[in-house]
């Protein structure tokens, strides 16, 4: 049976991460079958693109198929279909969508790991039913993306959604009396660096803690700890203010969230409010949830642009 072919049954998920690449072999309803891991070569491009290769024929051996495919990756695919990655360095400047469909003889999509999770989450997750959902990944790092009606928004230099490379407000730099950081994008003063897994962690060191550990931080925010409490108020205005440029900017309907922060019960509870600051009268928040598939939205995401890559062919 053609990869291409609209009857296939089986589609292929795959997740790239800087240590291990994930796939997951999905039936037609994006139920799971199957899944399994390797670890992610990342100083050798021929070793890392046969890696890949290798999860699709073991997956087309368990399968007795050629399922569509679909893979999430962090970083981008520039204007010209170039890798710009900084967990997986071997592959940043190189046309993995090329090369791989070489190598395998079929079609294949890619797209950033972050935006594969809105995906996962308006097909049948958490933004199911509405036509505009933004899912926004707060954990190591700060991305997003946007779906329209159950589809990537997809621009010109695929970047629509990296609201945490947006600047940080100058005014709350300046209300807590904060640096200005520099990110690992090469852009200085970002909201990641203050939004992000490790900036709440610097937020928490820098006001007196003496830790940069986030669970110590939640320990601490549920003992009433008076600098983990101004750490809290402090984060949830930077996150606030993050979070108003979504919805200034898309106007979404929902905004799902996820990663390793929203699973920090204060943070999801406060933050319509925290958003609902930095709007102006007239405007409020849209519905924040939780993600439904969570860390299976990886791979689950991936699977769907890859059955809807197949569709449109």
């Amino acid at each position: 049976m053609s990869a291409n072919s609209k009857n296939t049954s089986v589609t292929y998920g795959l997740d790239i991460g800087g240590t291990k690449i994930e796939i997951g072999l999905f039936d037609h309803q994006f139920e799971l079958m199957d899944s399994w891991r390797v670890s992610t070569p990342t100083h050798d491009y021929n070793e890392f693109l046969q890696a890949i290769a290798d999860l699709i024929f073991e997956a087309d051996k368990r399968t007795g198929q050629q399922g569509s495919i679909g893979i999430g990756m962090p970083g981008i695919l520039d204007k010209n279909a170039l890798v710009k990655s900084a967990n997986v360095h071997c592959a940043t400047g190189k046309p993995i969508v090329t090369d791989l469909e070489m190598l395998l003889g079929r079609s294949v999509a890619v797209a950033n790991d972050c935006r594969l999770f809105a995906l996962s989450e308006s097909c049948g997750g958490a933004g199911d039913k509405h036509p505009i959902v933004y899912g926004a990944i707060i954990g190591t790092g700060a991305g997003g993306g946007l779906c329209l009606h159950n589809k990537l928004y997809q621009s010109s230099n695929n970047i629509a959604g990296e609201y945490g490379h947006l600047p940080a407000s100058g005014h709350l730099l300046a209300k807590y009396n904060l640096p200005v950081r520099e990110c690992g994008c090469g852009l200085t003063g970002c909201s990641e660096a203050y939004i992000a897994g490790p900036g709440l962690g610097w937020l928490y060191n820098h006001f007196g803690s003496g830790t940069f550990s986030t669970i110590q931080f939640v320990c601490d925010l549920r003992d009433k700890n008076p600098i983990a409490l101004k750490t809290f108020a402090c984060y949830m205005e930077f996150l606030g203010s993050a979070f108003s440029t979504l919805v200034l900017s898309y106007d979404p309907d929902v905004i799902v969230v996820g990663g390793g922060l929203s699973k920090i019960e204060e943070i999801i509870d406060a933050l319509p409010n925290a958003i609902n600051a930095h709007l102006f009268d007239g405007v409020e928040s849209p519905v924040i949830s939780s993600a439904v598939f969570g860390d299976s939205s990886g791979v689950r995401g991936a699977a769907i642009l890859g059955r809807q890559h197949a569709d449109n062919r």
